[in-house]
């Protein structure tokens, strides 16, 4: 499975697919399936727009600490910032070229 592997999730704006796999991710994450790594959400406004993460913390249906899960950025220098900056992510991500 890729996201096994995975330093970093990005996510950009798409449809079902993407949304497929956006909550797979943040689902092995959050049941301790995956290590945790830094998921990165560009366009906030997007995001915002199709899902309602706030109602979701208050109906119960995820932990508010859920959504710490996963950042919003929108431009390429901010999602670096959040992958280089994220706290909790695994210690591989360390011994990544560049980093």
């Amino acid at each position: 499975h890729f996201l096994m592997r995975a330093e970093a999730v990005v996510v950009f704006p798409g449809g079902f697919g993407t949304l497929d796999e956006l909550f797979e991710t943040l689902t092995l994450i959050q049941t301790g399936r995956m290590e945790r790594v830094p998921v990165v959400l560009f366009g906030e406004g997007f995001w915002r727009e199709i899902v309602n993460w706030e109602a979701l913390a208050e109906a119960g249906t995820i932990a508010r600490e859920d959504l710490e899960l996963f950042r919003f950025v929108e431009t390429a220098d901010e999602a670096i910032a959040a992958i280089d900056g994220w706290e909790g992510a695994g210690e591989r991500r360390r011994a990544v070229p560049g980093r």
